[in-house]
């Protein structure tokens, strides 16, 4: 019997990676976009598309009955205009709401989007059993209590992957010679401190949400082999994109600013990351390290 995909944000960075991987391994998709104009673009990609916005309860659950789904894929952001109280509030609200609906369903089975620089202050890379930073300062607060309402909602289900991803670079996202932080980096915006970052780059991070289908319960970290202060990445960044050397900024490292580490995937999971570091990835924009 094929297995019935719902992915839920189909047309996002990740989501426009994910639908073809999941195509070619045989899985039938429904993939979701608020935007009409974007249906197109999932019907080309190989998937059904279906026209719903997460916020509408009821209408999401009708999709996800529907589409007759055997799992729940969620990779819902919402980061376009850089608002983080927006995204906050989808992976609040959103996913409850699409949990709910899997539920109801009788969906066994979810994979979601969390993100791996939300736990708790220490001296190295954070593994998956680290706890996450819930009493963390206020500016911070608001996040890492979104990531953690979510991760609790998904939970709910029998089965349940969630995929604690490094920070996305490559193209579509950010971190690209076209994108936001490149921007920054141009202007000198961006400081080169002590503050340890994992990346991971968006083909990696598809292939592993179609590889999660089959993965055991839990969350994983999913990020490359090289957390970095920004004292090392942040350089080879502004290089790859043309951007000056960047400001340095010699204050000690905040504890929460760790890295996460990714021998659970690698090890235990079979995840093998075709950028191993970010070193590789910013090299292949096409301007030497």
């Amino acid at each position: 019997m094929t297995l019935q995909v719902f992915l839920a944000g189909g047309t996002g960075v990740l989501g426009r990676r994910i639908v073809p991987l999941l195509v070619a391994h045989g899985y039938t998709v429904t993939a979701t976009t608020r935007d009409e104009a974007k249906a197109a673009l999932l019907r080309d990609l190989g998937a059904v598309p279906v026209q719903v916005d997460v916020y509408d309860a009821a209408a999401l659950r009708t999709a996800v009955r529907e589409s007759g789904a055997d799992v729940v894929m969620h990779q819902l952001t919402d980061l376009s205009g850089g608002d983080f109280a927006a995204n906050s509030r989808i992976r609040e609200i959103g996913t409850r709401n699409l949990v709910d609906a899997a539920l109801a369903a009788g969906v066994r089975r979810i994979v979601a989007q969390s993100i791996a620089w939300v736990y708790e202050p220490g001296d190295d890379p954070a593994a998956e059993e680290t706890p996450l930073d819930v009493n963390a300062p206020e500016t911070r607060r608001p996040m890492v209590e979104a990531v953690a309402s979510l991760e609790s909602a998904v939970r709910e289900l029998p089965e349940w992957v969630v995929l604690r991803y490094g920070m996305f670079y490559g193209p579509g996202t950010w971190f690209e010679p076209r994108g936001q932080r490149a921007e920054q980096a141009r202007s000198g915006a961006l400081m080169a401190d002590a503050d340890v970052t994992s990346f991971v780059h968006v083909d990696d991070a598809a292939a592993a949400a179609v590889q999660a289908l089959e993965w055991p319960s839990g969350p994983v970290n999913v990020c490359d082999d090289e957390p970095a202060p920004a004292h090392h990445w942040l350089p080879a960044f502004c290089r790859a994109v043309g951007a000056p050397a960047p400001p340095q900024d010699d204050a000690p490292r905040n504890g929460f600013a760790r890295g996460a580490d990714n021998r659970y995937a690698r090890k235990r999971l079979g995840w093998t990351p075709a950028y191993v570091s970010w070193r590789d990835g910013f090299a292949a924009y096409g301007i030497s390290r």
